[in-house]
């Protein structure tokens, strides 16, 4: 079987998309699988080093602020449907699979129009543009909450939540005196966050706690030169953590954006948690994504424009206080889906076999 899986621009795209392709191989061993991506965007990188073959498109997101400046963008998409065309053609895919992002709006449109079918993966509570656009033309869509009928077809949905990197539940904690203080603004970083952490550093510092603080390369530089400052033994500043499974076994507390994937991260995992929703995504997304675990008291919400004043208070509160940490634990690990990337895969392998015996 051929597997043709487009998406990106963000970790929370590109994570969910080799989950299901690790998936897909595990089931059948003998498929063959190409990722469609967007040029310059980050899955031209984390694709390749999972071992997966990916072919950029050279489309763009609409210039919504100047949209006069938005035909070279259509020049782009018009090239990148042409390109699509040529890929579909050539690799002969049985199904296609759309993660969402700027590449899985072109590939999956271009895809079913040749007869293709195909399936979506939606990671969150609020869906997104491209996922929307193409509603009527998949076979089936994979949710992460539910209530999603009010954007897609009832008929469609499978609700199998979001899947996640595959060796996160394989980390060891090690025995510490001090509690930990994690802190992750997501796959590019949040400068919110990054802000805040650094105004608070020396509170942090003085509480007597580790603290590891991931912040994105944008904002690495100048993170690096705060926590030299301080000068505290108990904080890491790091770009980009490599051993997620082991920083997640270790924390007590987590402080991070609303993105899908970081949120069935730390319900998989049973971790409490501090949300900071970006406002800078569509439709605010990660305001509905968080606000389905605040509701039933499986993490805390602080608001993005609040965060300078009250981040650092509310961490230092929750980080000492045993009962609520519990709370938030037990409560996030109720909500967790489990094995969200075999049963995704289930379902693109019975599209196949479908496909086969039409």
């Amino acid at each position: 079987m051929r597997y043709l899986i487009s998406g990106g621009g963000t970790g929370g795209h590109i994570f969910p998309a080799v989950s299901i392709a690790n998936a897909l191989k595990e089931m059948d061993s003998q498929a063959e699988i190409l990722f469609v991506g967007a040029l310059s965007r980050m899955e031209m990188q984390r694709v390749p080093e999972a071992g997966y073959k990916i072919i950029g498109l050279p489309v763009r997101g609409f210039n919504r602020a100047q949209p006069w400046k938005n035909i070279s963008v259509l020049i782009d998409l018009w090239r990148s449907m042409r390109q699509a065309k040529r890929i579909v053609r050539d690799f002969r895919p049985d199904v296609g699979v759309g993660v969402g992002g700027y590449a899985s709006g072109a590939a999956m449109k271009v895809a079913a129009k040749m007869g293709v079918p195909i399936l979506l993966q939606e990671q969150n509570g609020f869906a997104g543009v491209t996922n929307k656009l193409l509603k009527n033309d998949a076979a089936k869509i994979c949710v992460a909450y539910e209530g999603m009928d009010k954007f897609f077809p009832a008929e469609k949905i499978i609700l199998t939540g979001n899947p996640v990197r595959q060796n996160l539940t394989s980390g060891k904690r090690v025995k510490s005196d001090k509690r930990t203080l994690l802190i992750i603004g997501g796959s590019l970083g949040a400068k919110t966050i990054n802000d805040s952490i650094a105004a608070g550093l020396k509170e942090l510092a003085a509480a007597d706690i580790n603290v590891v603080w991931q912040t994105g390369k944008v904002y690495y530089e100048q993170c690096q030169k705060v926590g030299k400052e301080v000068g505290s033994g108990d904080i890491l500043v790091r770009d980009f953590l490599t051993d997620m499974p082991d920083r997640y076994a270790q924390a007590d507390l987590v402080i991070s954006r609303a993105g899908a994937s970081s949120i069935s991260e730390i319900c998989l995992l049973g971790k409490a948690a501090i949300l900071v929703p970006s406002p800078n995504v569509a439709e605010d997304h990660q305001t509905h994504n968080a606000m389905a675990l605040v509701s039933k008291d499986a993490a805390v919400l602080v608001k993005d424009c609040d965060a300078s004043k009250d981040l650092v208070k509310t961490a230092l509160a929750l980080i000492k206080d045993d009962q609520r940490l519990k709370t938030l634990s037990k409560n996030a690990k109720a909500m967790a889906q489990t094995d969200s990337a075999r049963r995704i895969a289930e379902e693109v392998i019975k599209l196949a076999q479908e496909k086969g015996k039409q």
